[in-house]
């Protein structure tokens, strides 16, 4: 069975930035169904007769090595099944870390890049990870900020085409980041988000104090903000789907109908639903194609 899905036909979908349908095959084989069907550029389906843990741990571990996302999904399932798209920001939709590279014009980065790695494997708290990541931070000109932006912050690849499809079929938007107020903003007016929620890193006369003002959005805080945003919709957070790359990613994506870890840390990878390791964000599109 599915992770949170009971006894439901289940189908495999496989996935890879450059496919080799023989390997696909064979891959598909295990489950007892080598008949595939196209259901993206880069990805096939079929309905996997037997989706025991046995098959899926040897699916997951040949697919891994071949560098192909295999996701085990139920059937019948449709982006119009969900309400709200939730996502982590930092090496989620975007490709990197921002608090390392404001760090990086203070000459800092590989302190504050080694705090945020423990912190994202789930060994250092984050509350506790992010004020001494902050801290290390004091002085800095407020204008670092927009360097960040301006020179270094990318898009993840497919967040345009989740975010458009996601769009399309009336699915709401919340980002809810352990970062900071001056990315989520800046995310929120360039993809028109929903909604937006993360920390504000406090500045004084044009400068960085090293301090964060307010709650601190951890692990916690982004299940009972994602939780929140479900209560204003109407829906139940089994109509959310969460997408997240990092331990303070997992209350929020325990609670979801559909969880993704994105090229996510090992820790997350074995609890979400399915994880894309190799494919684009929009290959959490596919997940919802009709295998025949």
């Amino acid at each position: 069975t599915v992770l949170g899905y009971g006894n439901m036909t289940t189908n495999l979908i496989l996935q890879s930035p450059a496919p080799d349908i023989a390997v696909i095959t064979r891959i598909a084989a295990f489950t007892g169904n080598g008949n595939l069907a196209r259901v993206s550029s880069h990805g096939w389906g079929c309905q996997a007769f037997d989706s025991s843990p046995a098959v899926r741990a040897i699916v997951h571990k040949e697919s891994y090595a071949a560098g192909i996302d295999a996701c085990f999904v139920p059937a019948g399932r449709t982006l119009n099944d969900f309400c709200l798209l939730a996502m982590d920001m930092d090496s989620t939709l975007i490709t990197i870390e921002c608090i390392d590279e404001i760090a990086d014009l203070q000459g800092l980065k590989p302190q504050v890049s080694a705090i945020t790695e423990a912190a994202m494997r789930g060994e250092l708290d984050f509350s506790e990870s992010l004020k001494r990541r902050v801290a290390l931070l004091a002085g800095l000109e407020s204008d670092a900020l927009q360097q960040v932006i301006d020179q270094r912050l990318q898009l993840s690849p497919g967040a345009l085409p989740l975010l458009a499809a996601a769009k399309a079929a009336g699915i709401e938007t919340l980002l809810v980041s352990g970062g900071f107020t001056f990315f989520t903003d800046y995310m929120q007016g360039l993809l028109g988000l929903t909604t937006t929620r993360s920390n504000v890193l406090e500045i004084v006369d044009g400068k960085l104090t090293g301090r964060v003002i307010g709650e601190i959005v951890d692990a916690t805080v982004k299940q009972r903000v994602m939780l929140e945003t479900c209560k204003k919709l109407g829906i139940g957070p089994d109509q959310a789907i969460a997408v997240g790359d990092g331990a303070n990613d997992l209350k929020m994506m325990s609670v979801a109908g559909l969880s993704v870890a994105f090229r996510a840390k090992p820790v997350v990878r074995g609890q979400a639903d399915v994880a894309l390791n190799f494919m684009g964000l929009d290959g959490i599109l596919a997940l919802f194609a009709a295998v025949d």
